[in-house]
């Protein structure tokens, strides 16, 4: 893993975790997941991660949503088989590619 695309992965997990709000936190946690998708371990980590704020929140349907993500995270990055850019949400939708934002498109260009 490049050591751009590790350092802007883990100051967005370390952002998620300090963020005074929860809508923060999710933000933080989806240009997390853009970031980990190609790399099993960062993209189930990831998907703990939203599981724990799901759970502290008490949404059962995000909840779930995050138990399917956890079991297909690594297979999926593993194989590449990933929709680029998906916020890693359950609105979103498991398979639903999405359009990076910018600044984290400029990082994952670098990924070789």
């Amino acid at each position: 893993m490049p050591a751009d695309i590790r350092s802007a992965y883990t100051a967005e997990m370390a952002a998620a975790d300090t963020h005074n709000s929860d809508s923060g936190r999710w933000e933080h946690l989806e240009r997390a997941h853009i970031l980990s998708q190609p790399y099993p371990w960062l993209h189930t980590r990831n998907h703990f991660a939203m599981l724990a704020l799901a759970l502290r929140q008490r949404d059962r349907r995000k909840a779930l949503g995050r138990i399917v993500r956890v079991i297909v995270a690594a297979p999926g990055s593993a194989l590449g088989r990933f929709p680029e850019g998906n916020t890693g949400r359950t609105a979103a939708g498991l398979t639903t590619p999405m359009q990076v934002p910018d600044d984290l498109a400029q990082i994952l260009a670098d990924r070789a």
